[in-house]
């Protein structure tokens, strides 16, 4: 009578154990079988649209710019224009990168304030990343 598992030892007449079966490790699945796993990414990184201040540009202007590119309300338009006023930048909108150049664009494309004559041309802004959270925090860009 024969055990799979064991065998007889032709010089010692002893039972001898076969060696046991070494089991290759699977290779991993491809990416086609795995489950459904989202890609890990990183969140993309926010920008601030920023509003620089200068002397040839006037409340109403600033208020009208804000509204029109940004579909900000009244107030909120006011408090942008407050802000660049008496802190000399305000954060009109925190977005992606590429929507962040497309506003700073439009901005700097605004044209001349027709209120004030010796206006020469658009207000100035800038884009840079938002490290400090969204604008929604503090309406008009102020930090403090």
């Amino acid at each position: 009578m024969t055990i799979p598992h064991l065998s007889i030892n032709a010089e010692t007449d002893t039972p001898a154990t076969r060696p046991p079966k070494v089991r290759r490790p699977r290779p991993a699945p491809s990416r086609a079988t795995r489950p459904h796993q989202k890609p890990k990414t990183d969140e993309p990184r926010a920008w601030n649209v920023v509003l620089l201040d200068d002397d040839d540009h006037s409340y109403e202007y600033v208020m009208a710019m804000v509204q029109e590119l940004f579909k900000h309300p009244l107030e909120k338009a006011f408090l942008v224009a407050q802000t660049v006023d008496s802190q000399g930048r305000a954060v009109c909108l925190t977005t992606h990168k590429e929507h962040a150049e497309l506003k700073r664009d439009q901005i700097l494309a605004f044209g001349k304030d027709p209120l004030i004559a010796s206006c020469k041309g658009s207000m100035s802004a800038i884009i840079e990343p938002a490290d400090f959270g969204d604008d929604d925090e503090n309406p008009g860009g102020d930090r403090s």
